[in-house]
């Protein structure tokens, strides 16, 4: 026992030395990396003054020759001492107090310092940054500048070259451009002498000034000729065009108002004079797009104008084709009237069935009457004939219906015809399947025949005198006589199953017995069997008689039935 505490306690220490050394380490390492970054902020904050800021500040001094830059080198240099000042201050006793923490090892507390450090150092590298930007602006400006005013020049000469060219084409606001031209070549002088006063700011002014005066010249070269054709000579005469077609058009009977051409011209009209002073001003903002805008109104118009022409076309073969239509729909409901006169004394037609070609009628006069007003529409010209066309299309749609319908109801009343004549011929055609089922019984003279085969016969009979009746009938249902030759059918196909179940039977049972003769003087129970099985034959019971017969011969002659179906069976098929 003592053996296994001493073993714990051993066991126990080891693992609080373990513990204690694996915390040191971690915070040995962490010191150390904690110092390691403090080092570098060190290091980036004391190279934040650098040789380039002073260096760049240095030249700025020595080319202070007016106040502007003056003004500028002395909010610069006021800039970099205040950043050189914190730095000492500020930013050196942040950086101590994280050593300090980083030496008591209070390492969370240190890191909310560090990135208060991390911060303030950031900003301070940015605000360098820019100060060096802007200072840059100045001393590398006269290189620089002298770089981009050739390249500039270059360009407007090329531009100028171009105008001058081509001066025509921008009459007759060629004046406004060579005045520009003059303001920008006065430009260029401006910038030359603020080169020789050394005003590096003034010459940063007025190179951006003139790389924008030479893009819109540029841009004013470039789109102020198409602007003018389209403003001048295209645009009004493409408005003339639709001003006479419309006219045009509307004495012809068109109807076009729902265009509003009219007003849209002379909104047009006040733009192109709107775009014209803004031409005038050099302004081209939005202009080229407006007036492309306007042609392809223009287009558009003529593109509505194409399609009431067309659509005037299709409306008046339209109107044909609906009279056409609806004279044929008349005609033929004319002649189904005097078809139904007679379909009505010959057959009985449902409520459905009288109520339909009415109502087929009155759609069809209704139908004639929309046609009607819709024709009178193109007199009061209050429509476009886009829309009429589609107007027009629905009511031959309807027409069309209208025709679908009447051919079913012709169909429906020709279909009562074709059934009369299909129950005539199916009636000839049982009549003549019962005397051939009413021979056979005749032929084969049977000594009994059973009760069944008469009941048979009666319904069989009857059913047939029933469609007689049903076609002396007038009018007729057409419903009913169907279900008459329905039930007829099946009564006349069972008595003749029946007939031809009977005669074979009988058949077979007389021949099994003929047969088995040859074994009466072999076997005493095979005489007295056969002989019970002609008192059932003679009986009428056909199939009792039969069975008795095949039992007992198959005693004797296993198979009996199947031999006798292959000897007699095909005879009495």
């Amino acid at each position: 026992m003592n053996d296994i505490i001493i073993k714990v306690s051993s066991y126990y220490m080891f693992a609080v030395l373990l513990i204690t050394v694996v915390l040191n380490i971690i915070q040995y390492a962490s010191r150390r990396r904690y110092k390691k970054e403090l080092e570098k902020f060190d290091i980036e904050k004391n190279q934040m003054i650098d040789s380039s800021i002073l260096t760049e500040l240095t030249k700025i001094e020595n080319l202070v020759a007016n106040a502007s830059i003056k003004d500028k080198y002395d909010v610069w240099k006021r800039e970099i001492d205040e950043l050189k000042e914190e730095l000492d201050n500020n930013m050196n006793d942040m950086i101590l107090e994280a050593d300090f923490l980083v030496e008591k090892k209070k390492f969370k507390d240190y890191i909310k310092k560090r990135t208060v450090i991390e911060i303030r150092l950031y900003e301070m590298i940015e605000h360098k940054n820019k100060l060096l930007k802007e200072m840059k602006e100045i001393t590398l400006s006269e290189e620089r500048n002298r770089v981009t005013i050739t390249d500039l020049k270059t360009k407007f000469r090329e531009v100028v070259q171009l105008f001058e060219t081509t001066k025509d084409d921008f009459t007759p606001i060629d004046k406004v451009i060579s005045l520009q031209i003059e303001n920008i070549e006065k430009r260029f002088q401006d910038f030359e002498e603020s080169m020789e006063e050394k005003d590096y700011i003034e010459s940063n002014k007025l190179v951006n000034v003139l790389d924008s005066m030479i893009r819109h010249l540029e841009t004013i070269i470039d789109e102020i000729p198409g602007s003018l054709i389209m403003a001048n000579t295209l645009i009004p005469k493409r408005l003339l065009e639709l001003e006479n077609t419309h006219k045009e058009m509307v004495s012809n009977g068109y109807q076009l108002d729902y265009l509003n051409v009219e007003y849209n011209i002379d909104s047009i009209k006040k733009k192109i004079s709107e775009i014209m002073s803004k031409i005038r001003v050099l302004n081209l903002e939005d202009v080229l797009f407006e007036l492309k805008t306007m042609l392809e109104y223009t287009d558009s118009v003529f593109n509505d104008y194409e399609r009431e022409k067309l659509s005037r076309k299709a409306f008046d073969d339209s109107v044909d084709v609906f009279k056409s239509k609806a004279s044929k729909i008349n005609n033929y409901m004319n002649k189904l009237y005097g078809k139904v006169v007679d379909t009505k004394y010959n057959y009985k037609l449902s409520e459905d069935q009288l109520d339909s070609l009415n109502t087929l009628s009155e759609n069809l006069v209704i139908l004639e009457e929309d046609f009607n007003k819709l024709c009178d529409t193109t007199k009061t010209a209050s429509f476009p004939y886009s829309r009429l066309s589609k107007e027009i299309e629905l009511l031959i749609m309807k027409l069309s219906n209208i025709e679908d319908e009447l051919d079913e109801y012709i169909k429906s009343i020709g279909n009562m015809q074709e059934d009369e004549r299909r129950a005539r011929e199916q009636l000839q055609d049982m009549y003549h399947l019962l005397e051939s089922s009413k021979k056979k019984i005749r032929e084969y003279k049977l000594p009994v025949i059973s009760d069944n085969y008469f009941v048979q016969l009666d319904e069989a009979t009857e059913a047939l005198r029933e469609i007689v009746k049903e076609l002396e009938k007038k009018p007729m249902s057409i419903e009913i006589l169907n279900t008459r030759v329905d039930t007829a059918r099946d009564l006349v196909f069972k008595l003749f199953n029946t007939s031809n179940e009977l005669i074979k039977t009988a058949i077979l049972a007389e021949n099994a017995i003929i047969y088995g003769n040859r074994y009466r003087v072999k076997k005493q129970y095979v005489d007295e069997g056969l002989n019970k099985s002609e008192i059932l034959f003679l009986k009428g019971e056909y199939k009792k008689s039969l069975e008795l017969t095949l039992n007992v011969i198959d005693t004797l002659e296993p198979g009996i039935y199947k031999n006798l179906l292959n000897v007699y069976g095909k005879n009495t098929n």
